[in-house]
């Protein structure tokens, strides 16, 4: 690791930038004790503490100082920048510099850069009606919770993408380093362009501890560790060291350096062309944890080790020591130094801060983009598969999205606002389509046999769904929009990060100040019924019930029955913003139901009666009902069984594009109204529910309703294995004869009558078994199935 020399800073310069992370420093503590006196103006008294302690000191002591001298280079070189921070536990810092710098008074008046607006910036911070402890959203100028760790470096990467003059540094911590998700970041750089993108600084922040262990970047060799980052692709600098002049002279040399490497980088590769893949400066910056704090507490050492990671003195509401140990901490930034007797920062603090929108809290792109622009979409309809009948064509439904994407890519070519990223599987799911408009983007070799690989395409693919997942909610938080494409099985892998964003997103809702940004949107195709070839292990839905589990006003789940319903959904989702949309479209050639004009129309109802599949003249005996392409199928086939074998049965198909359409209207914003729904599924008639993922989820979303008692829900019951694709309905359960015997278990005195009917259902799905035992096949009236339209009498 290289080590910059030098002393940059003039005595009056250091000076201030001193002062100021002093003034950072005395903020953050405060907020995690005080309620009260927040200048010291008199003796600290216990009532001034607060009673529940509540806050993160060890990590905030550098972010504070890495937040002070990174503002100096903005100043300096009217840098466009913004501030990731990975230690989330470091909210006090953050908040602390957004009121230095003026934005969290702008953006909350009533936290005013006085002192009446410190003592609520302490009291509001971890308190009951207050905010939260980490880099949350109400902290202006983060896109970054870091609650829970390992993304904020794919969240870096992804605020960069297509951002050219846009510098993202990004603090990783070392505990958050030994995560899976930021250990697969760190190859962010072979996918970052030198002449659109923007550059990332990536400070990996030794303090050396966890809650109560050591880190293992901070334990082993320097040689080892160097070794590991630049066989990341990276050129590591290292400051390090526990003396504050000292470390401001080195901090401030390096940047100085690091800014004109990345100036250099750029425009090598802006103004002469050059194409080779750069090894971007990143630092490694080894401070105490908990620096400037209590060296000892009741006898134990405290600075620079895993004690000072949350409150050092726990007790000092009701321990005199402790009390007295966190004025003399407090004291000893000299804050009569950093503010005047109103309160104010004082001149040597902040008039050398970078202004208006420079500054990192109040930077645009931290805030939904610097010039957020819609899409331009193409017109979904001129993409439509031609439906003469129902069922009378066939289509590949993702292929058909694969060509309007293709189209996106091409209309928004000059604004470089759409991404789609997925891990390894954009041609496996049949968007293939999209590389005729664009390579995916690769900065390491490229071999002759590789295909659509290039410097500035706009797919990105890295088989780690985490990094996708971050890559994409970086570039989502900073305004522009995108495509998550994975296997149905293979999200869950980034519930937690889901998580994360859907609870930003709902918090982001009520802040006023905070743009909309544009939905989080995937793609789940190679689903749970089309993957008898991958076996059980490739055989999961339920990332639906673990997206449903979240706020109403979030999240949209969307299952289109066939190629055009998944276009008119897609193009809605595109348009949508502050959503997580989840679409769940199978890949293989399946019929096609609806001609254009009626997939709108259904989708746009999210939920509907196929009166051409029905029979009922408005009295259904039962009604079957599906969400999910294959479910659609199978009631289908059901249908015209239940046509052949007992024709005076009046059935009602119904089909599902929007899930939450059937939850009530006071549970979701899509919810149907009572009297609607009950039109639609009747209050006492059986209901048959073919369903692509587990049973309980729709019970769970139908259990308020009149006529609940009365619906049975066919699903995924976790059996599974490599089999044909039928074999998965019969393991299941939700095959078409089993659908069968469900109604004729159901409908009131259908069950003597039709016993023969019954019986025949259970020796053709005994035939089934047999035949696909024997030849490897479905049985031909299954793989040869087609729909017979109803005809009149």
């Amino acid at each position: 690791m290289e080590v910059v020399e030098g002393t940059p800073l003039g005595a009056e310069e250091l000076e201030h930038i001193d002062a100021h992370w002093r003034a950072a420093n005395y903020l953050s503590v405060g907020q995690i004790y005080l309620m009260g006196n927040p200048l010291l103006r008199e003796p600290l008294q216990p009532e001034d503490v607060k009673p529940r302690l509540l806050g993160h000191w060890g990590t905030t002591p550098g972010l504070n100082l890495l937040y002070t001298h990174l503002s100096r280079i903005i100043a300096q070189r009217d840098q466009d920048m913004i501030y990731v921070t990975g230690p989330g536990h470091g909210g006090p810092g953050l908040v602390a510099n957004v009121w230095l710098e003026g934005t969290y008074s702008e953006v909350y008046p009533n936290i005013s850069q006085d002192e009446v607006g410190m003592a609520r910036l302490f009291k509001q911070f971890s308190f009951p009606g207050g905010v939260p402890s980490h880099v949350a959203p109400e902290t202006p100028g983060s896109i970054h919770e870091g609650g829970e760790l390992g993304y904020s470096l794919s969240h870096a990467y992804g605020a960069a993408l297509d951002n050219p003059d846009l510098v993202v540094a990004c603090v990783i911590g070392d505990g958050e380093a030994e995560t899976g998700p930021l250990a697969a970041s760190w190859h962010s750089n072979k996918f970052l362009d030198p002449v659109g993108d923007g550059a990332v600084l990536p400070i990996l922040h030794l303090n050396g501890y966890k809650i109560a262990n050591p880190t293992v970047l901070a334990r082993i060799s320097e040689d080892e560790l160097s070794a590991l980052l630049t066989g990341y692709g990276y050129k590591p600098y290292l400051v390090a060291g526990d003396d504050p002049q000292i470390v401001h002279q080195q901090l401030a040399a390096t940047l100085d350096v690091i800014f004109d490497e990345i100036a250099e980088i750029q425009r090598l590769a802006r103004e002469e062309g050059v194409t080779e893949r750069p090894h971007w400066p990143m630092i490694v910056l080894r401070t105490p944890k908990g620096w400037t704090g209590p060296k000892e507490v009741d006898g134990l050492p405290v600075e620079g080790t895993w004690r000072a990671h949350q409150v050092p003195l726990s007790t000092a509401r009701g321990d005199a020591i402790h009390l007295a140990a966190l004025e003399e901490w407090m004291r000893s930034y000299r804050p009569d130094e950093l503010f005047d007797a109103d309160g104010v920062p004082t001149p040597q603090v902040v008039d050398w801060l970078p202004k208006g929108d420079l500054r990192m809290g109040a930077n645009p792109h931290a805030n939904g983009g610097r010039f957020p622009r819609d899409l331009e979409l193409p017109d979904f309809r001129n993409y439509a598969v031609k439906v003469p009948v129902p069922g009378g064509s066939t289509a590949e439904p993702t292929r058909v999205l694969g060509g309007w994407l293709r189209d996106v890519m091409v209309a928004n070519e000059e604004y470089r606002n759409f991404r789609i990223v997925g891990p390894d599987e954009t041609e496996s799911n049949r968007l293939g389509a999209v590389l005729e408009a664009t390579d995916k983007v690769w900065r390491a070799d490229i071999d002759p046999v590789d295909q659509h690989l290039g410097l500035r395409g706009r797919v990105m693919e890295i088989l780690s769904e985490h990094t996708c997942q971050g890559w994409l909610e970086g570039y989502l938080l900073t305004g522009r929009h995108g495509l998550f494409s994975c296997y149905e099985a293979f999200t869950h892998i980034v519930d937690s990060m889901v998580n994360q964003h859907a609870k930003w997103l709902a918090v982001t809702r009520e802040l006023s100040w905070r743009k909309p940004i544009p939905s989080l949107n995937y793609l789940l195709t190679s689903h749970v019924w089309r993957q008898d070839h991958n076996g059980f292990s490739h055989q999961d839905p339920g990332f639906v019930d673990h997206v449903m589990n979240k706020k109403p006003e979030v999240v949209r789940v969307y299952l289109p029955p066939d190629a055009n319903t998944l276009l008119s959904v897609a193009d809605h989702c595109l348009r949508s913003r502050d959503y997580i949309n989840v679409v769940v479209s199978g890949k293989q050639p399946g019929p096609s139901w609806l001609d254009m004009e009626a997939a709108v129309l259904h989708c746009t109802r999210g939920l509907g009666i196929w009166d051409w599949a029905s029979n009922d003249d408005g009295d259904p005996d039962v009604v079957l009902a599906a969400a999910g392409d294959i479910p659609t199928i199978e009631v289908l086939a059901a249908t015209m069984l239940l046509r052949q074998y007992l024709p005076d049965l009046k059935v009602r198909v119904v089909n599902v594009v929007d899930l939450m359409r059937l939850q009530p209207t006071e549970e979701h914003p899509h919810g149907m109204p009572n009297a609607e729904f009950d039109a639609v599924f009747t209050t006492d008639r059986p209901v048959i529910f073919a369903y692509h993922g587990y049973p309980m989820l729709i019970h769970r979303l139908t259990y308020r309703r009149t006529g609940h008692p009365h619906w049975h829900v066919r699903g995924y019951k976790e059996e599974g294995t490599t089999t044909t694709p039928f074999d998965m309905l019969v393991m299941n359960d939700m095959d078409r004869y089993h659908l069968v015997i469900d109604v004729i278990d159901r409908v009131p005195g259908l069950a003597r009558k039709a016993a023969t009917v019954r019986q025949e259902m259970l020796d053709i799905r005994a035939r089934h078994r047999e035949y696909t035992r024997r030849t490897g096949e479905d049985l031909p009236e299954v793989a040869n199935w087609v729909w017979q339209p109803i005809v009149s009498a």
